[in-house]
């Protein structure tokens, strides 16, 4: 490691990252990232943002040519990405995982007090990474955990392994209100401790309340730099930072809870219903408690609760994705098969769902193209070309031009490749789309054009019934109807008139 100028934890000079083929990703960004002090680095989806973070570990794409400078002072650069079930073992529990780091802290320590003293720090690094319920946390493997608690999870290993820069990609990604105060409490806190946050995000509120020094990206370059006040100021935007924060700023408002159920679902029999769903984890108790839930053709229901109160659980089992349920799931009358495996090959295509995480639903080793059209081709039975032809209209529809078309999921950024796998679901035509999270990695101009097109759709005669698993008040906002999950029940439900 080489240190930079005295006042900086890590500094970025000129930095330039091209990929096979020509193209630059990154294309002359410079930073300074300072003890104390929050950069955040803001920008649509494949503007840059990850690749230059990701660069103050060097880590950069496979067979990217780098130039320009990255200098990091002594200590460990920590990472929360946009998506940590990727780096946490999911073959361990949540206990394992930090008491291993914890362990080799206390080693100088006196063999008697080197348990108490790793427990102490454990403890430490979960509560401040605001884990509440600490010893349900640590019985639990990874994918027993909501996206929230495993990104909580990752900022605690960060913590407890003494970073001195952390860099936090989307850390209120997908995340209810009240979590995302809770964590730029947190981010505040760090930086308070002398760390240096250097903070990717498509969250405008949580940049304009944390950050020190803002960074606006388009197409790899800094288009924009200052302090938010100079950033928010109409007098210092850019054409695009204007585009980008004007979009943030006319953002639908939350959903109204607590008003009564009776309005809001249509007179049409449900094409998708669960009745007295009970459902659960092995060895965690019972994650729903007899919900019964319900989406009509042509309908949109946005499903709204806090992290971890059982919303992504309630889609899995509707999918087919958690079979360890109770109750029953039918589709237009007819009893589903629990598991996804027992689903025929109609009943695959009727009920589809988006995951959080699309990275994870990617072969990293195909090109996206051939991917999203397999659906058409297995589902639908059509032929390899006529697939690849309806994937490309509707990639392109979902701004996706051919060149994203022929690249391998590696090569898309976050927001980049949830558009393609919402593509990717769309080419089953389904009865029921069920999305999680699709637009939480999304910048607000992509966010509102992805949420435009899929109401679009809803409303076409014939239209699918949506499934709207979201934190985002604005996401929710487009739904016909809210149900809300709390500690695994639907504790009310809100109607509202769509896109009101």
């Amino acid at each position: 490691m080489v240190n930079g100028p005295e006042d900086a934890v890590a500094e970025v000079r000129g930095l330039r990252v091209v990929v096979p083929g020509g193209r630059a990703i990154v294309d002359g960004v410079s930073l300074t990232a300072r003890p104390g002090r929050v950069t955040a680095l803001v920008g649509a989806s494949g503007s840059g943002k990850t690749t230059t973070g990701l660069a103050l570990l060097g880590a950069y794409p496979p067979g990217a040519q780098v130039t320009g400078e990255v200098r990091v002072a002594e200590g460990l650069t920590g990472y929360v990405p946009q998506h940590p079930a990727s780096v946490l073992n999911p073959a361990r529990r949540v206990s394992a995982l930090l008491y291993d780091i914890a362990r080799r802290q206390v080693r100088e320590l006196p063999r008697g007090e080197r348990r108490e003293a790793a427990r102490a720090r454990v403890r430490g690094a979960l509560r401040d990474a605001q884990l509440p319920g600490p010893d349900e946390v640590l019985a639990r493997y990874p994918h027993q955990l909501s996206g929230g608690q495993q990104q909580r999870v990752v900022l605690a290993q960060a913590l407890l392994l003494g970073a001195r820069v952390v860099v936090a990609d989307e850390p209120t990604t997908g995340q209810d209100p009240r979590t995302k105060e809770r964590v730029a409490a947190q981010l505040a806190a760090v930086a308070r401790r002398g760390i240096a946050v250097v903070l990717l995000s498509h969250d405008l509120d949580v940049v304009r309340a944390l950050a020190d020094e803002v960074l606006v990206m388009r197409e790899g370059k800094v288009v924009d730099q200052g302090t938010p006040e100079e950033i928010w100021a109409g007098s210092r935007r850019q054409v695009w930072t204007r585009e980008l924060l004007e979009e943030g700023e006319t953002g639908a408002e939350g959903f109204a809870a607590g008003e009564d159920d009776g309005a809001g679902a249509p007179d049409r029999p449900p094409v998708l219903e669960a009745r007295s769903l009970t459902a659960r984890h092995p060895g965690a108790p019972g994650v729903l408690r007899d919900v019964s839930f319900a989406v009509h053709p042509g309908e949109c229901v946005a499903v709204v609760g806090p992290s971890g109160s059982g919303k992504t659980t309630l889609g899995r089992c509707l999918a087919g994705l958690h079979p360890a349920y109770d109750g029953v799931v039918t589709l237009e009358g007819a009893a589903l098969p629990r598991s996804l495996r027992r689903r025929s090959t109609a009943e695959l295509a009727a009920v589809q769902y988006v995951f959080q995480d699309a990275r994870a639903a990617f072969d990293e080793h195909r090109a996206v193209l051939g991917q999203v059209a397999r659906t058409a081709v297995r589902l639908r039975g059509l032929g390899r070309g006529a697939a690849e032809e309806e994937a490309r209209a509707l990639l392109a529809r979902m701004g996706l031009g051919a060149d994203h078309a022929e690249r391998r999921p590696g090569e898309l950024s976050g927001g980049e490749l949830q558009r393609a796998a919402l593509a990717r679901a769309l080419l089953a035509r389904p009865r029921v789309l069920i999305c999680d999270e699709v637009t939480s990695g999304l910048d607000v101009v992509t966010r509102r054009g992805i949420l435009d097109l899929l109401t679009a759709l809803v409303r076409e005669p014939g239209g699918p019934g949506l499934v709207l698993i979201t934190h985002d008040t604005a996401t929710a906002a487009v739904a016909g109807r809210t149900v809300v999950v709390e500690a695994g029940r639907v504790r009310e439900r809100a109607a509202r008139s769509p896109g009101s």
